[in-house]
């Protein structure tokens, strides 16, 4: 588990905090006495994480595109950050069939624009691109990916992030061999939790659901994914940055999934999810002719990162879907999120409801 006295007083640069992820990594960072600039466009959605938690006024936030390289650079030098998280992507497989040309020059040219400011920088030593466990060849086999893989989404949302790996891969062989900057990639799951409102995602669609009383309705529901509360990712890359910070010899790729027992059918976590909920919140299998195509079977296989820095998974898929859907009741009764968020954060700090 990282430790959040490093971060205090830290400058911390994080693109993408915005969004769902960014929201909750800004809020954990605060919380730690971090100084965290954020530079993202607008919220995405609406509502949005960031308003109803109060992210603005946490952390001084700059709205912009990372392919605009220049303001990139210019919030960068002025932030003068020492840690850089890249979350910033166009990060929905359907909308990357939409908009494939949008997707490649967010997802791959925008981390090459981080990646610039931070070779140009005299004052960022830790890096971390935030990636997905989509970048790999998926051969739809029953085995978990390991980071020596190879690399090759299908789709234009994953393939443009298995290039940002690559960029990323480049630079650090290029320009960062002397030790300066260490620089890692992440490789995550599904993350499930409090305060995701984006289209084409299945807990948010729980949650719409539940608020018009209406069943779900599921597109896959046989396909198997590695959730897991969005927590769990986000606590291992405040580990990766914060040990490579202070050996860069811990930069690396990392995947960071749940274990086996958690990776369950989209028709079965909904179905977690409904329980949960209880009020006879139901669902529909609604499987689609002619849908784009998504992969079937993905899982993720953590053994690196548990062993280069003794990480381990804290709550089940059980927790976890408890923990979304805590949220999403005090969020529909109009009841302070952004407490049940910090809550959250200590309960999982405190090993509470988990398998430490």
């Amino acid at each position: 588990m990282a430790d959040l006295e490093f971060y205090r007083g830290k400058r911390v640069f994080v693109t993408g905090h915005t969004g769902f992820k960014g929201s909750w990594l800004c809020l954990i960072l605060s919380r730690a006495g971090a100084d965290v600039a954020g530079y993202a466009l607008e919220p995405p959605t609406a509502p949005s994480l960031f308003e109803l938690a109060g992210i603005r006024e946490r952390v001084n936030s700059t709205t912009g595109d990372i392919r605009d390289y220049d303001k990139l650079k210019s919030v960068f030098d002025r932030e003068k950050p020492e840690i850089v998280m890249h979350l910033a992507a166009q990060p929905i497989v359907r909308e990357s069939y939409k908009n494939p040309r949008d997707t490649y020059e967010t997802n791959v040219m925008g981390a090459v624009n981080v990646l610039e400011c931070v070779r140009s920088s005299d004052c960022a030593r830790s890096f971390l691109n935030v990636t997905t466990d989509k970048v790999y060849e998926n051969r739809e086999w029953e085995w978990a990916y390991r980071e020596c893989d190879p690399l090759d989404g299908f789709d234009p949302y994953s393939n443009s992030k298995s290039c940002s790996e690559l960029a990323t891969h480049s630079y650090r062989n290029s320009f960062f061999q002397d030790g300066r900057v260490a620089a890692s990639t992440a490789r995550a799951g599904n993350v499930i939790g409090g305060g995701d409102f984006a289209a084409d995602r299945i807990i948010p669609d729980c949650v719409r659901a539940a608020a018009s009383k209406s069943d779900v309705v599921v597109r896959n529901p046989r396909s198997i994914r590695p959730y897991q509360h969005v927590l769990e990712p986000l606590f291992a890359y405040l580990t990766i940055v914060e040990r490579q910070y202070k050996d860069a010899g811990a930069a690396g790729c990392y995947n960071v999934g749940p274990d086996e027992c958690d990776c369950v059918s989209t028709g079965r976590l909904v179905q977690m999810f409904c329980d949960a909920f209880g009020g006879g919140l139901g669902w529909k299998d609604a499987a689609e002719e002619n849908a784009p195509y998504e992969s079937h079977f993905l899982r993720l296989d953590s053994s690196k990162m548990k062993r280069t820095f003794d990480w381990s998974p804290r709550w089940h898929i059980e927790e976890a879907v408890g923990k979304t859907v805590e949220w999403a009741k005090a969020y529909l009764e109009g009841e302070d999120v952004t407490s049940v968020m910090e809550r959250q954060i200590d309960e999982f700090l405190n090993g509470d409801g988990g398998y430490v």
